[in-house]
């Protein structure tokens, strides 16, 4: 990936976020550093949309009869299609990776293996059932309960990405997504989306009340610590940032957001 001083237009900015992190029909025009700065500051905006179709499937099904435990799994599935399951399968190499004790060359080597080995299943198959039972409990509540929990979750997943991206965060290998989007965003640009996304998700959360709104800013936050963590742990693991790593950070933000608002 080049570097290049001309800005990217809004239109570059969105197709980059998109084009990377949703299976949407949309071209990438730009592959370059400045596009990929911009991208990943509009990564939160590929959340949302993403969250907005997983919280109208979920919703479709309440409609048509369907119980909040069926829903769930339909809200649950829709992010994992519209990602062909990227970031669950990069959370599985990312566990097989950190499970597997091994220097970081060999760690690394495990992770861009096509197979999944027993710490990336037990993993996925943990994860999954969390989601599901987090928002099978949230529908429970009524359908908007689960479809704002839902959007909540999706945009604090990829607003996770955001921060991992920022200045002094390292490429773990010289290719791949991870090389093309790490240390693009500056700091302060990064800290300005999370506080842009924990007042949207305080917004969202509005609805339900002053507690509501302070619920969901909090599961926001609590995702984005959480994922921080990760990303630390990655970082002293394997020296940096790979597209296996970003997809774990963005399945741990989103379940913990997701619990968060679900155990409150």
């Amino acid at each position: 990936m080049t570097e290049t001083s001309a800005p990217p237009s809004p239109s570059d900015a969105l197709r980059f976020a998109f084009g990377t992190l949703t299976v949407l029909p949309v071209h990438v025009t730009r592959w370059d550093r400045a596009a990929a700065r911009g991208g990943m500051l509009c990564a939160p905006l590929a959340g949302l949309v993403v969250g907005l179709c997983a919280a109208a499937v979920g919703g479709a099904l309440l409609l048509l009869g369907g119980s909040p435990l069926l829903a769930a799994v339909g809200t649950a599935a829709v992010p994992a299609v519209l990602t062909r399951g990227l970031h669950l399968d990069g959370l599985a190499d990312t566990a097989d990776g950190l499970g597997s004790g091994k220097p970081a060359e060999d760690a690394l080597r495990i992770m861009k293996q096509s197979d999944i080995g027993p710490f990336g299943v037990l993993t996925l198959v943990f994860t999954l059932l969390a989601q599901v039972a987090a928002l099978s409990g949230l529908y429970a509540g009524g359908w908007a309960r689960g479809a704002a929990a839902a959007a909540v979750a999706a945009v604090t997943a990829r607003t996770a990405l955001t921060l991992a991206s920022r200045a002094g965060v390292p490429a773990a290998r010289p290719e791949g997504l991870g090389a093309a989007v790490a240390g693009t965003v500056p700091v302060r640009a990064a800290l300005l989306c999370v506080a842009l996304v924990a007042a949207g998700c305080a917004a969202a959360g509005a609805a339900f009340g002053p507690y509501g709104a302070l619920r969901a800013a909090l599961a926001a936050l609590a995702g984005l610590g959480l994922g921080e963590l990760v990303l630390r742990h990655c970082r002293r693991r394997f020296g940096g940032v790979t597209g296996d790593v970003f997809g774990a950070l963005a399945e741990s933000a989103g379940l913990t957001a997701l619990l968060a608002l679900a155990l409150g």
